[in-house]
């Protein structure tokens, strides 16, 4: 039995809602991993930072094996910031607002970076340190994969 669209809708809607901090699912070829915001599984903190792939159309889309990205090249001192799920990422709290961060803003640990949108269901994205956004790897309105690096923060030097 293949998953349907509204199938994986469904799963994300579930998990949203569940006391479950971490999902991953398998059905042959497929696989479905999902992670509420603050939970990265310890083999995503340590993947390599990969670019953002292009925009999916559909969550089905999205759950279909795909080409790796090519990886992009380490920078010495800098820290990714993970996307905490699956979703579409949103630079901005509304079209109409500017972007919370653009390269060269200066961030605080916990500062709002980004939104992903899961079922109508907004989740911020927060910087676990403070430092400075370096890169942006994503684009407003793309579709990301739960552990795909969003940005790459130069960590603030302890004083």
């Amino acid at each position: 039995m293949e998953l349907t669209e509204e199938d994986v809708l469904e799963i994300l809607k579930l998990f949203e809602q569940s006391k479950f901090d971490f999902l991953e699912l398998q059905q042959g070829e497929r696989k479905i991993t999902v992670s509420k915001a603050g939970h990265v599984r310890a083999a995503a903190a340590a993947a390599p930072v990969v670019p953002a792939p292009t925009a999916v159309p559909s969550a089905a889309a999205a759950a279909r094996p795909q080409q790796p990205p090519e990886p992009v090249p380490a920078e010495p001192g800098l820290t990714p910031i993970l996307a905490p799920m699956v979703g579409k990422f949103y630079a901005a709290p509304s079209p109409s607002e500017p972007p919370y961060v653009a390269e060269g803003t200066a961030v605080e640990a916990g500062a709002t970076v980004g939104l992903i949108e899961v079922m109508k269901v907004f989740t911020s994205i927060k910087a676990e340190t403070a430092g400075t956004i370096e890169r942006i790897l994503v684009s407003n309105g793309q579709f990301v994969e739960f552990g795909q690096p969003l940005f790459l923060l130069r960590p603030k030097a302890a004083p």
